[in-house]
């Protein structure tokens, strides 16, 4: 026998073994499918056509790294990718392999290449703990095609992967599994009699199910986790089922449930005690009403398009800084993902309710729409234009404009509005907070319009 076969040999104990494990794995684990027919989501980068799909049906895959956050599948991809192609899967753990480690796979993936001219996929789970390094030591093997790299990240690949490792990989990013998704996941692995737990007769009610989607925050390996505890703690009925219910799954997950319809009359109701207390100053409220949609599952970037709108329509000129704020906790959010980004959203719930209120942006914006509806949509006014050819100019176009710099504090009369508008107040600022400024400025410049004077020295 020789050491072809030994490693042939060795290697089909390592996959016995593996399968053994797999069959005492929590649910989650159990539950991979092993070709793409039975992935669930990532339609975008494996659907029909898509890139991926293409580079693994014509068995052409480059280095990749998956970027996503947890349970959307990153390393159930990496798997069917490598059984997909016939590939050697070596997978390792950032938190835990050394350098030692990696240099051991890459001499066993060129001795497997050689002997058996099979490639390696060398699976880097949480890539971006690797340091400098680690990173480095693995760099000339993926270049000279020793293995294949698949990373797995759940942080933007650009600032913690290298960039001469980012250059030789390419970076597709994974979306959260939606509800739907979770939703089929979960019934796949109640009716698996093999590897799920459809031999122990589970029934799940629709709030415990909703519960359960809701609490797994698109992470699939919480959701099954989480339902495989629940079952197993569940005891049979007098009808031989196990009846998962509500008080089942918040039992399992040690979190009591908020009765919250995200799709129902009570998400719009809850949005509406959110923007009101926070238009009438209650930053108590605010927060309760807040924290009651996010402990309910609601998407925290509708929270945050609400408090954008909020900032512009009912704060306004008041306080300009509340729509950087608004903004502010849109990107926190989208950065770091939930719960974290719970609190960049309650100190935006906080500033809001605090800050001073003006709606005369939202009216003014509104008396303009109403013009335009009735038909104010006339051409710009001739000394507005722009003369950029000699032919404009001689139509007039910027003719008598007077420009602002040319005279004392920047203060010019002249109309700005179509003549159907002429003299038209549209914006009125209130006299609370940054805006009362923005008044007094005004008036002032109101004042200094009469009979302005042009500075000495200067042209037109």
């Amino acid at each position: 026998m020789n050491m072809d076969m030994f490693e042939e040999q060795e290697e089909q104990q390592q996959k016995q073994a593996e399968e053994e494990q797999r069959q005492q794995a929590p649910l989650a684990t159990r539950m991979r499918p092993k070709d793409l027919n039975g992935f669930v989501g990532q339609e975008h980068i494996l659907g029909k056509g898509r890139v991926l799909r293409r580079a693994i049906e014509s068995d052409r895959i480059p280095s990749l790294i998956f970027w996503g956050p947890p349970g959307c599948g990153k390393t159930t991809l990496a798997n069917i990718i490598a059984n997909s192609t016939g590939a050697y899967f070596a997978p390792i753990s950032a938190t835990s392999a050394a350098v030692g480690d990696l240099r051991k796979i890459v001499a066993q993936a060129q001795e497997r290449r050689k002997g058996q001219r099979q490639r390696t996929i060398l699976f880097i789970d949480e890539i971006h703990r690797f340091n400098k390094n680690q990173q480095d030591a693995v760099l000339p093997f993926v270049e000279d095609g020793t293995v294949t790299l698949i990373g797995a990240t759940t942080e933007n690949p650009s600032f913690e992967v290298t960039s001469p490792l980012l250059s030789r990989a390419r970076v597709l990013p994974m979306k959260p599994l939606t509800p739907d998704e979770i939703k089929v996941l979960i019934f796949r692995s109640t009716t698996d009699k093999l590897l799920g737990i459809g031999n122990l007769n589970v029934e799940i009610t629709q709030e415990a199910l909703n519960h359960l989607i809701s609490m797994s925050n698109s992470d699939a390996r919480v959701a099954l986790n989480t339902l495989e505890t629940a079952a197993l703690s569940t005891p049979l009925d007098e009808t031989n089922r196990r009846m998962i219910t509500l008080e089942t799954i918040e039992d399992a997950f040690q979190k009591r449930a908020v009765l919250y319809d995200k799709a129902g009359e009570q998400h719009y109701d809850m949005i509406s005690a959110l923007h009101k207390s926070m238009r009438d100053s209650d930053p108590d409220a605010s927060l309760y009403w807040l924290a009651m949609m996010l402990e309910g599952g609601e998407d925290p970037l509708y929270i945050a398009r609400r408090m954008i709108r909020f900032a512009s329509e009912d704060v306004g000129m008041a306080d300009p800084q509340a729509l950087v704020i608004a903004m502010a906790a849109q990107q926190a959010v989208h950065f770091i993902g939930m719960p974290e980004g719970n609190l960049a959203l309650a100190e935006a719930a906080v500033y809001l309710a605090t800050a001073p209120k003006s709606n005369s942006l939202y009216a003014a914006y509104q008396k303009i729409q109403e013009d335009i509806k009735k038909g104010a949509s006339e051409s710009v006014p001739m000394h507005l234009r722009n003369p950029v050819t000699p032919m404009m100019k001689d139509m007039g176009y910027g003719k008598d404009y007077k420009y602002a710099h040319d005279y004392p504090d920047n203060v010019v009369d002249q109309e700005h509005l179509p003549e159907s508008s002429k003299g038209r107040r549209y914006y009125n600022p209130s006299t609370l907070g940054y805006e009362k400024q923005v008044l007094e400025r005004l008036k002032d410049w109101l004042s200094k319009k009469i009979n302005p004077e042009k500075k000495e020295g200067e042209g037109s």
